[in-house]
């Protein structure tokens, strides 16, 4: 194990909350009678229907394809038929396809005889990642197959894991990686077969020594070529620009991927994902949800088909202890606010946050008053001040000269900010602008 690291520069240090649900075991919740499958589960192009109301489909059955390059696949974790195709909201705001599927209840995905990975070929491994519907876990929803397709004149040096789960209170990461280690591990590997990478490594805060000891341990015992970097307590450091300058020690320039260092990131859930469906052919249709805030009667981690409305996950903790003054989708950093409960887990749902008014710090937006606060918190070394002013007066060009398009949206400004500007939604505000603008 080396010597605890982190990124040099900003970042912030709010406190993490993971006490709420750190030591609850996942527990798989039932699928519901009714699932709603939305078609755009993840960035890019949403995915082409491919069935219709009245439409009898089996688990694991693809029913939706993916419409583009960067698009994925998407499957039905239970068997069942078609009730309709609807459309609708999601956290984040989007308005897409959804198959509701009254599901029955003896059709239940069985998973295929167990393969050996080491036998397989990358591109085909790259194939089958395709066709069973992976994407990045950790939030941003990206097609992994897109991400271990190492463009020509490339080359991948290292695979770097995020088992850093910085976000506060999320914990399903870390019980993954205290539960489900060795799959990890093995996922990790397929990985590094994939995109040619000699090096593994795993990227883990110290707040989770528990998770760093275990993945030791199974290293050890199964001689893995894989290495863990403990990290110290930062966010945003699972951010790959910023795991990757606390990890390998390289920085990604402005403008470039980390491919273009000649690194692979990947969550640690998208590892135990990939191994799944590599080695028992496993769509990815299910995921683990932490749920979790002060207004939740008995937080915990669940083990959801994915499609499940997150009252059933509500229901599963006991319901709320007191109405919530904010309902969340994700973190509370990164995450999007709802209010429907009947939205449904997706891919990318990797918690749920029933927040009290204390704990959502609802405050009166003041004027700016140039502290420098936020410059110093970037992680980016931004100037979201001169930025936010920018995006306010329309001057999107000028934001673009200023990095905009550099911003994470990690919310770390946002965090420091006396005035309690709404400089994340203005940094969002001034992409989608400066995106019309350029078509």
């Amino acid at each position: 194990m080396r010597n605890i690291s982190t990124f040099s520069k900003g970042g912030v240090h709010p406190a993490d909350r993971k006490e709420l649900t750190c030591t609850k075991e996942i527990v798989r919740l039932p699928t519901p009678k009714h699932i709603i499958i939305p078609f755009s589960q993840h960035l890019g192009v949403p995915a082409n229907p491919i069935v219709k109301k009245g439409d009898i489909v089996a688990a694991g059955d693809k029913i939706g394809e993916a419409a583009g390059f960067i698009s994925a696949d998407i499957h039905t974790p239970a068997a069942g038929t078609v009730s309709e195709i609807k459309e609708i909201f999601l956290p984040n705001g989007m308005y897409t396809k959804a198959a509701v599927i009254a599901v029955d209840e003896t059709g239940s995905l069985e998973l295929t005889e167990k393969r050996d990975w080491k036998t397989m070929d990358p591109h085909q491994i790259v194939a089958e990642v395709k066709d069973l519907g992976i994407v990045g876990m950790g939030g941003a929803t990206f097609p992994a197959n897109v991400k271990f397709s190492v463009p020509k004149g490339k080359k991948a040096e290292y695979v770097v894991i995020n088992g850093v789960e910085c976000e506060p209170y999320l914990t399903s990461d870390h019980r993954i990686m205290l539960e489900k280690g060795l799959e990890v591990l093995e996922g990790a590997l397929i990985i590094a077969k994939m995109v040619g990478a000699p090096k593994v490594y795993i990227g883990i805060e110290n707040n989770k020594k528990d998770a760093m000891e275990h993945l030791e341990s199974l290293i050890t015992a199964h001689h893995l070529p894989i290495e863990i970097q403990p990290l110290r307590l930062k966010y945003p450091q699972g951010d790959e620009k910023q795991l990757l300058k606390a990890v390998i020690g390289k920085e990604v320039p402005s403008g470039a991927l980390p491919i273009d260092i000649g690194a692979v990131v990947s969550n640690v859930g998208t590892a135990q994902a990939l191994y799944q469906a590599i080695v028992y052919r496993k769509p990815l249709i299910e995921r683990v949800v932490t749920v979790t805030g002060d207004a939740i009667r008995d937080p915990g981690n669940f083990l959801v088909t994915i499609g499940t409305p997150i009252q059933d996950l509500i229901d599963a903790c006991g319901g709320f202890r007191e109405q919530p003054e904010k309902m969340v989708a994700g973190g509370p950093m990164m995450g999007f606010a709802f209010y429907d409960l009947q939205t449904p887990v997706m891919k990318g749902t990797s918690g749920v946050l029933a927040l009290t008014s204390k704990e959502s710090r609802k405050e009166v937006t003041t004027a700016c008053i140039s502290c420098g606060r936020c410059v110093a918190a970037c992680p980016m070394g931004l100037q979201p001040t001169r930025l936010y002013k920018n995006i306010s007066v329309g001057n999107y060009t000028e934001s673009l000269g200023l990095g905009l398009l550099d911003c994470k949206e990690c919310g770390c400004c946002a965090y420091v900010c006396p005035a309690k500007l709404p400089l994340v939604q203005g940094m969002r505000l001034g992409k989608n602008m400066s995106r019309k603008m350029k078509k």
